[in-house]
């Protein structure tokens, strides 16, 4: 499953938003695959020949593996997180930067907000 390194990944749970958050992005001409557990999103990234996104927007509360064993995981990787949450209490916003976060968004998120994150991530990527 190899992809551009520009492209997004969105791991969350609700199928839903994960449409939307990818449709949202296609809109701004940004590619992006979602997958709809943390699980999914590790195979993804340890398969024979694995998904290199460019950073990932993580839901950080899902059944199964959470989003912060997610970010745990990812620890030491370079992948930037954007952490997007629908429960937004200190601690959890205190974990999501502790792990490394580059932004950390509430559900329901300005568009626009979201959009300036991934093209802050992948800009400075692209500048790497």
């Amino acid at each position: 499953m190899s992809a551009s390194s520009q492209s997004v990944a969105i791991v969350d749970d609700e199928e839903s938003v994960g449409r939307a958050i990818r449709r949202l992005l296609k809109s701004a001409n940004i590619d992006a695959v979602a997958f709809a557990s943390g699980e999914a999103f590790l195979d993804a990234l340890h398969a024979a020949d694995p998904y290199r996104p460019a950073c990932v927007i993580l839901d950080f509360q899902m059944p199964g593996m959470s989003g912060i064993d997610v970010q745990q995981r990812l620890a030491g990787t370079g992948l930037p997180v954007i952490v997007i949450t629908a429960h937004d209490e200190p601690n959890v916003r205190a974990q999501a930067h502790a792990g490394g976060a580059l932004a950390y968004l509430c559900k329901p998120f300005d568009e626009l907000d979201l959009i300036d994150a991934v093209r802050s991530v992948l800009d400075r990527d692209r500048d790497a």
